[in-house]
């Protein structure tokens, strides 16, 4: 990262805003709060509550081109939500889906970064862990940085805790916080070009 002022377009679901948060921060808004930058750091979260990734597929563009300015660091954070298998969709809808986002990003020299999603109901666990995997492979065979938070929290007690203790879906204060230390510890300070925060 240069001296330019870095905006962070940060497009996902209602994990992106921080959605069962008392504090109201969400794994965004930790992870910008240990984000020390030379220079502002502006991030942005465009959040569409139940958004599948044909949803983000067809919003992404639009919405992250007018909140970019030529005298920034312009980078994207794709978080991919849950609601793919709620939805349905298949695993090759789900990566190709995923695959455009990131292709058109390229294209236009946008550094892009994945979030992928967390675990939630048992239920639907072995189909999310498949739909992580595929998205996963995605990003991976593009060079992207990819962050796994479902395999470290589906069994992990804090997690699981967190979400009993809310609606079964949405985490609390200690589910965001594991959330943002995976992101914190899987590239994200390399990715913008800054020292690792070791203490994250």
């Amino acid at each position: 990262m240069g001296e330019l002022p870095l905006r962070l377009a940060v497009v996902g679901d209602e994990l992106v805003a921080g959605a069962g948060d008392p504090k109201g921060l969400g794994w965004l808004g930790r992870v910008a709060a240990r984000t020390p930058t030379p220079t502002p750091l502006i991030a942005m979260a465009l959040a569409v509550p139940g958004e599948t990734s044909t949803g983000l597929g067809a919003r992404w563009d639009d919405e992250v081109t007018r909140r970019f300015s030529a005298d920034a660091d312009n980078r994207l954070v794709v978080a991919l939500g849950r609601a793919d298998v709620a939805a349905g969709l298949s695993l090759a809808r789900s990566r190709l889906n995923l695959a455009n986002i990131l292709d058109v990003a390229e294209q236009r020299r946008i550094p892009a970064f994945v979030v992928g999603p967390p675990p939630g109901s048992t239920a639907e666990s072995e189909k999310l862990g498949d739909l992580s995997a595929a998205f996963a492979d995605v990003a991976t065979r593009r060079r992207v940085p990819f962050v796994d938070t479902f395999t470290p929290l589906a069994s992990h007690d804090q997690w699981l805790g967190d979400l009993a203790a809310g609606d079964g879906t949405l985490p609390g204060q200690a589910g965001y916080g594991l959330m943002a230390w995976l992101v914190l510890h899987t590239g994200w300070h390399s990715w913008l070009g800054l020292p690792d925060d070791g203490g994250a």
